[in-house]
């Protein structure tokens, strides 16, 4: 006949139990965080616009130097942290990785075809400008939708993307007027928001590495 151990010490062990059971989940799911991978790809790819924005990389011609970067790195990670993202049953965090990965990668297409004069002849101030200014546009509305639909996120990630879209708007200026002082303006945005995923790596690093999370800011919108 099967004995069930009614003493103190057995009863007492099952929330031990249980609470080393949560941490090593906890520890799991901190150590397969698609953010080990979209995040710091992210900050590449905004490195390299951010530096041809302001100016370093040179002439107007220099942007498809940013294409190998923007594709093979930027683009393809945002795609990998969006599929680990759904693997592990994070829908907020593959919505985020897959709209980058749509805007990376679009526009490593944007620069490569007016490169190609795919979008009517670039030579043609008027046509590269208008490919340029809809690009822009879109992306632009795109981002103000996804930070209103972020405010129950960590604050962190609104104040992202409200760099990502006050950037969008200085270089749709910028693109729009003629402007090299908004494009430089654009530049610093970027900057700014690079280093918001910076900490936001930081974050995903030194929880995978078993250490404790960085403070990420209360949501705008509490539940």
């Amino acid at each position: 006949m099967t004995t069930v151990d009614e003493s103190p010490g057995a009863h007492a062990a099952e929330p031990r139990a249980k609470e080393t059971a949560a941490a090593d989940a906890a520890a799991t799911a901190a150590a397969a965080n698609p953010a080990l991978v979209g995040v710091p790809t992210f900050v590449i790819g905004s490195i390299a616009l951010g530096l041809y924005l302001v100016g370093f990389t040179g002439s107007d011609n220099a942007a498809i130097g940013m294409v190998p970067i923007l594709f093979m790195c930027t683009g393809v990670g945002q795609l990998i942290g969006c599929i680990w993202a759904i693997k592990t049953g994070s829908g907020p965090v593959a919505a985020i990785f897959g709209i980058f990965a749509g805007f990376w990668l679009s526009f490593a297409l944007l620069v490569v075809g007016l490169g190609h004069n795919w979008f009517g002849d670039a030579t043609a101030t008027a046509a590269a400008t208008g490919a340029k200014e809809t690009f822009l546009l879109t992306w632009l509305i795109g981002v103000v939708v996804l930070t209103l639909a972020s405010l129950r996120l960590p604050s962190v990630f609104t104040l992202l993307f409200v760099l990502v879209a006050v950037a969008l708007l200085l270089v749709l200026l910028g693109t729009a007027g003629g402007s090299t002082g908004l494009l430089f303006g654009g530049g610093i945005a970027v900057f700014a928001f690079t280093l918001v995923g910076v900490y936001l790596f930081f974050d995903a690093m030194s929880a995978a590495a078993g250490g404790g999370s960085l403070p990420m800011g209360p949501p705008l919108i509490k539940s």
